[in-house]
């Protein structure tokens, strides 16, 4: 009975999570109320299924949670991505290497790449009735060729500016098209999006039942919402950055530092932010980690800088300006608290003494609990309008079952599908308290007592 009913509610959430993505319209307006009832509706089904997985034989657990994630995730890959973009900015850069040029020397509309544009990617625009251009076709929109100004339309975001995704991350594009060609559209990068959640949900059996820990816990991950949606559905690089910091900590943890130190530096040659899961590496015998992790990344840089010089920085620097980093706009927990001119050294404060403190703090031989809060204190602080960027929490969630830092991921998401300052606010400052609460409650009545001592007294 205890098998059946999990297998049921994996079943319904992976049906839920087709659902989903075959028929709510890409970022459509008009179903805004429907896919913020299906996300809910998905994380309750997630929530269920794992209270119910906690009672089952470990042996029929391990096979329910490795079918539960490949359903799931096939059940993800049932249409194009639906929330998201950055997918097609994926595929051209991968088409664009593999006719040997770098992803940072032109910008994706051109002249020079025009032969190399796909049907899929860019479809032809047509005149509308009053003789204007126009794209009919979803998931795009028009701009034009430069510098012949010619009228395009296109799938990808941010098309006159040059890609910002770092060298490993590339590789990995590269990769995927070198196999498929430029015609397949989406489904690609949603298929290895797969694979590489099906790698950690093995990873993270495997070390738990290594680490005489319960492996159900690798259910967290398994059967994320977020891990269908964000990694699969939408395919973000964040998935390989995630596989990459995952498999740093446990190489590190098992004493193989100059190998977690590669992995690491791949890690962050995948989108930069992975170098938040480095303090907590570092307790024991750092400079391996440290010399493995940089040597590692200045590597996989030396083509591209040899092809493109300094344009390797792409767009990095306008995309932190317009996410409003540089004036401290983005920081929305900090400006309940700050002015916005106050923001960004306080932040930066802030992330530097978690930083201290988890290296200080980090059991060598497990630190997952110090990656959690180091990368979980970081998604606070600088609050991205991206759930994605929450990917790389969610296997250290499923390492010590702390399964109130899922509030993170969960204030993202309202931060995303609400784009309301004050309510994203007031999720975010939800998911602190949530998470404060649930540390008291687990520090035991002693703990309780030292942890509130300070605020008594300045009751007194």
């Amino acid at each position: 009975m205890r098998i059946a009913i999990t297998a049921v509610l994996v079943a319904a959430l992976a049906g839920l999570t087709g659902f989903a993505v075959l028929e709510l319209g890409f970022l459509d307006t008009h179903d805004d109320g429907m896919l913020i009832a299906c996300v809910a509706g998905a994380w309750a089904l997630f929530a269920l299924a794992f209270f119910a997985l906690r009672r089952v034989k470990l042996r029929a657990a391990v096979v329910i949670i490795l079918v539960g994630s490949a359903l799931i995730g096939g059940a993800a890959m049932a249409g194009p991505p639906n929330t998201s973009t950055d997918s097609a900015r994926y595929a051209w850069d991968g088409i664009v290497q593999s006719h040997g040029i770098s992803p940072y020397k032109y910008v994706p509309v051109d002249d020079a790449l025009a032969s190399l544009r796909p049907d899929w990617l860019f479809p032809a625009a047509t005149k509308g009735p009053s003789g204007e251009d126009e794209c009919l076709q979803p998931r795009t929109h028009l701009t034009s060729s430069v510098p012949s100004h010619t009228a395009l339309c296109t799938a990808i975001n941010r098309s006159k500016v040059p890609t910002i995704y770092p060298p490993a991350g590339e590789l990995y594009f590269a990769a995927v098209r070198l196999v498929t060609g430029p015609d397949p559209a989406y489904w690609p990068l949603q298929l290895t999006g797969l694979l590489l959640s099906l790698g950690v949900t093995v990873m993270l059996l495997l070390a738990l039942r290594r680490r005489g820990m319960d492996p159900r816990w690798a259910a967290l991950w398994a059967w994320c919402p977020l891990v269908a949606s964000e990694g699969i559905t939408n395919s973000h690089v964040d998935m390989l950055g995630a596989v990459l910091v995952l498999a740093a900590t446990l190489l590190v943890s098992s004493g193989m530092r100059l190998r977690g130190g590669i992995a690491l530096g791949a890690a962050i040659a995948t989108k930069l932010i992975p170098v938040i899961a480095a303090p907590a590496l570092l307790r024991k015998q750092p400079w391996k980690v440290i010399v493995a992790a940089i040597a590692t990344f200045a590597v996989l840089y030396v083509p591209y800088v040899l092809a493109t010089g300094i344009r390797v920085i792409g767009y990095l620097p306008g995309y932190l300006s317009e996410e409003g980093y540089d004036n401290g706009s983005r920081f929305t927990l900090l400006t309940l608290f700050l002015p916005k001119s106050a923001t960004l050294p306080v932040a930066a404060v802030i992330l530097a003494a978690t930083a201290v403190i988890v290296w200080r703090t980090s059991d060598p031989v497990r630190p997952w609990l110090g990656q959690l809060v180091m990368i979980g204190t970081t998604l606070l602080v600088v609050s991205p309008r991206y759930p994605w960027y929450a990917l790389m929490l969610i296997p250290f969630i499923a390492l010590t079952g702390r399964w109130e830092w899922f509030s993170v991921p969960l204030a993202l998401m309202v931060r995303q599908l609400i784009p309301n300052h004050s309510i994203s606010q007031a999720a975010i400052a939800l998911a602190v308290l949530c998470i404060v609460v649930a540390a008291l409650c687990r520090t035991g009545p002693a703990g309780r007592a030292r942890l509130l001592r300070p605020l008594r007294r300045m009751r007194t």
